[in-house]
């Protein structure tokens, strides 16, 4: 984890909320197969907290084995680019003609300052949502009013029902909050496609003398 993060994750830690997820954490990853490994569950925090511009958040990883690797959305580049992923590329080939990565790692966009957070940090293997109310929801809210707090001009994408219902937690007087579906083959013919969010979020960021991102 960056060093910029340490005062408040050094807070969160010691609150009962997280001392009980970390009991819970400690047996499943004892006795279950857990998704990302171990090393890998606060990834996105390697991101500088000075760095970031955009913060996109994500459900909880994905429950495959060797796809999830600490950022929302990402997989390594060994993997197949997945359904939702694959949507997100179309987007961006939508509005700029093309996207920057060939494969699915979102490493390259987390350099530029762009957050990829789930939701929930941490998945038992084959069983999506299975940690969901286990606390990692109270985590991810205190980092969203940290981030909303200490940043100025961030990017917020809120794509599906969880993320979305993170709006409140944000000052939208501060930042930009670009909402709509998810994008997820379920949801993205239903207001993904069409949402032209990296085009607007790229000129917020010109607009405030950041450097937009190569999406």
């Amino acid at each position: 984890m960056h060093p910029s993060w340490k005062p408040f994750l050094q807070s969160e830690f010691a609150k009962p909320y997280f001392q009980e997820l970390s009991a819970f954490l400690h047996e499943a990853y004892a006795t279950k197969t857990i998704f990302p490994p171990k090393a890998q569950v606060f990834r996105a925090f390697t991101t500088d907290l000075s760095a970031v511009k955009v913060v996109i958040l994500g459900q909880d990883p994905y429950h495959t084995p060797g796809a999830a690797h600490g950022l929302a959305f990402s997989v390594p580049d060994s993997q197949p680019i997945p359904p939702s992923l694959a949507n997100i590329y179309r987007e961006i080939d939508a509005e700029y003609g093309h996207h920057a990565n060939p494969t699915g790692n979102l490493t390259n966009w987390q350099r530029q300052g762009v957050l990829l957070l789930n939701n929930v940090l941490t998945v038992e293997a084959h069983r999506a949502g299975s940690h969901r109310g286990h606390g990692w929801e109270s985590f991810t809210e205190a980092v969203i009013r940290y981030l909303s707090d200490q940043r100025p001009h961030l990017v917020f994408l809120l794509w599906g029902r969880d993320a979305r219902s993170k709006k409140p937690l944000i000052d939208a007087s501060r930042h930009l909050i670009l909402e709509s579906p998810h994008p997820s083959p379920l949801s993205a013919h239903s207001g993904f496609f069409g949402n032209n969010h990296f085009r607007l979020a790229n000129q917020f960021l010109e607009q405030h003398d950041l450097a937009p991102i190569e999406w």
